[in-house]
């Protein structure tokens, strides 16, 4: 079957890249494994061109290896990547909260609404069944904060961990116990502290949530 975008305007290189970024390495599945370079061209439309230059794209940003005579391996986060990745997201995500909030733009009703989602996924049971959905709203819930805080650059540099933070957030799901209740109650933490308008607060919440994600990470 295809892969088909909403947005046509794409050219072959980016469908590709955008395909195998949120869709293929995003999968704690895809760890450890091997890429099919012609495979994903069939399942995407192209050729194997513009794959091999995505997958070159993604090499650069260490989401990917090329083995020579192997092929396009995906390699495993370390512990010492996924704390980088969890510091990284708390000083944006800490930045973000402040600017908002000295803004007056902290953006409370959409991570209200994104949470409705997720709860609305927890209290249906559907969040096991469809960790990648959930994920997906946690990546919206985030992303929202972030993009309050007005900075092109900022919103840019945190959508670029986005394959990274799929693929964790989804390891965190299978090994987490509960994980999917908590992270709701974690989330409604920082809303609560947004709308509160306590900056310290919300610096705490959002460490908290990322330090419990981390732990649970290290365990896995």
């Amino acid at each position: 079957m295809r892969y088909t975008f909403g947005m046509q305007s794409l050219s072959g290189r980016d469908r590709a890249y955008a395909y195998v970024r949120d869709h293929v390495l995003s999968s704690p599945a895809a760890t450890g494994t091997f890429l099919n370079e012609q495979q994903l061209a069939t399942e995407i439309g192209v050729s194997r061109t513009p794959v091999r230059e995505a997958l070159l794209m993604l090499q650069t940003e260490g989401l990917v290896e090329m083995v020579p005579k192997r092929g396009v391996y995906v390699p495993a986060m370390s512990g010492r990547q996924i704390r980088e990745l969890m510091d990284l997201r708390g000083a944006l995500e800490r930045h973000a909260a402040t600017t908002c909030l000295a803004a007056g733009s902290a953006p409370v009703e959409a991570m209200s609404c994104t949470l409705a989602r997720q709860q609305e996924l927890c209290e249906s049971d559907a969040a096991g069944d469809d960790g990648h959905r959930f994920i997906e709203l946690d990546t919206q819930f985030h992303q929202a904060l972030i993009d309050a805080a007005g900075s092109d650059l900022l919103s840019r540099t945190y959508a670029g961990l986005r394959a990274r933070q799929l693929r964790v957030g989804q390891t965190a799901l299978l090994h987490g116990g509960r994980r999917t209740s908590e992270v709701c109650v974690e989330h409604r933490l920082i809303v609560d502290a947004l709308a509160a308008r306590d900056e310290q607060r919300a610096h705490r919440a959002i460490a908290d949530h990322l330090s419990i994600t981390l732990q649970v990470l290290l365990r896995a």
